[in-house]
C-alpha cells in the first residue's frame, strides 16, 4: 500500500475515534457514567452502530477509552504545570483541583481499578517524586510523593475552592516537616 493510503486509514480511523470520545464526554457530562449507550455515542458522533461495534465492543470499552483520555490529559495538564512554574506546590495544588473537579462516584469505581489507571497513579508518583528531590531526610522521595497524592485525593471531597487550597497547604506543610538544614 502507498504510504499516502496508510496515512488516510490511520487519520480516519484516529477522527472516528476522537469522534466517539468527544460524543462519549458529552453524553458523560449530561446524564453521568451510567447514561452512555453504544445508540446515543453512535448518534452523537454521527457515526452507525454498526461501525461503532468495530471500534469498541461495548460500553465498557468506550468508557475507558474516554477515561484514559481523560487521566493522559490530567497528567499532561501536571506536566504543563512544572514546565510553566517549576514549582512542586503548582503541581500539587494542580493535581488537587483535578481531583476536586472529578470527585469519586460508585459509577466511577470500575474504571479507577483499570489497568491504565494503576499505570497512571504510578506515572504520578514517579513524576512528583523526581519533582520533590530531597525535601526530607526521614522519608524517601517516592514514599513522599505517595502520600501527597493519597492525601491530595481528598480534595473530591471537600465543598470548595479555599477547601481544596487548604488542603494542599496542610500537604505542603507535612512535606517541609522537618526541611533539610
Amino acid at each position: 500500500m502507498p504510504k499516502l493510503w496508510d496515512d488516510s486509514i490511520a487519520s480516519h480511523r484516529e477522527a472516528v475515534r476522537t469522534a466517539v470520545l468527544d460524543a462519549t464526554a458529552a453524553v458523560v457530562a449530561e446524564r453521568g457514567l451510567t447514561g452512555v449507550t453504544m445508540a446515543e455515542v453512535a448518534q452523537r458522533s454521527a457515526i452507525g452502530r454498526a461501525t461503532l461495534y468495530k471500534y469498541f465492543a461495548d460500553v465498557d470499552a468506550i468508557l475507558t477509552a474516554w477515561h484514559q483520555r481523560q487521566v493522559t490529559d490530567h497528567l499532561r495538564q501536571l506536566d504543563e504545570t512544572w514546565e510553566r512554574t517549576h514549582r512542586i506546590e503548582d503541581v500539587l495544588e494542580a493535581y488537587a483541583f483535578i481531583c476536586h473537579e472529578h470527585p469519586p462516584s460508585e459509577p466511577a469505581a470500575s474504571l479507577h481499578r483499570s489497568a491504565h489507571v494503576k499505570h497512571a497513579r504510578e506515572h504520578l508518583v514517579t513524576f512528583i517524586a523526581e519533582r520533590l528531590g530531597a525535601v526530607r531526610d526521614d522519608v524517601p522521595p517516592k514514599e513522599l510523593a505517595t502520600y501527597c497524592v493519597h492525601a491530595l485525593q481528598a480534595a473530591g471531597a471537600v465543598p470548595s475552592k479555599a477547601a481544596v487550597r487548604r488542603l494542599v497547604r496542610i500537604t505542603m506543610d507535612g512535606l517541609r516537616g522537618q526541611l533539610r538544614g
